[in-house]
């Protein structure tokens, strides 16, 4: 599944990037953060997405099961692919995984192709998040 169905309520996606081992209390502070920048409720979000090397990540997967929200992962390359979107791409990231972001990437990629970013990439010590929000059509 590459992209999900929105309705008018619930069009934004959290992206999240995190080192292996991080806290999930610091996920989700993030995550928070990046809902208080947005001016979003949690359940104004369709999705969580990340890179497929996190998917068994504990603090990711908390993060889901915290929110009520389904998980998407996309491969590096897939995430690559949305490098002309990004606000803050990272060469130091692209080094070290193959794409250069996780949190805008992973984000804009589950929410479409018409999407945008509402939140660019915020970092805490050990994670990063953005959210994506899909552009209706009268937009």
């Amino acid at each position: 599944m590459t992209e999900i169905t929105f309705d008018i309520s619930r069009r934004h996606v959290l992206g999240l990037g995190c080192e292996r081992g991080t806290p999930a209390d610091e996920v989700m502070a993030l995550a928070a953060e990046a809902l208080r920048l947005a001016g979003l409720a949690p359940g104004e979000l369709a999705a969580i997405a990340s890179i497929d090397g996190r998917a068994g990540e504990p603090a990711i997967l908390e993060a889901a099961r915290h929110l009520s929200l389904p998980m998407l992962f996309f491969s590096a390359a897939r995430l690559e692919e949305e490098t002309p979107r990004l606000k803050n791409p990272s060469d130091i990231v692209f080094a070290r995984i193959g794409c250069h972001g996780v949190a805008e990437s992973a984000a804009l990629a589950a929410a479409g192709q018409v999407a945008e970013l509402a939140v660019p990439k915020i970092k805490s010590a050990h994670a990063t998040a953005a959210i994506a929000r899909m552009r209706l059509q009268k937009e």
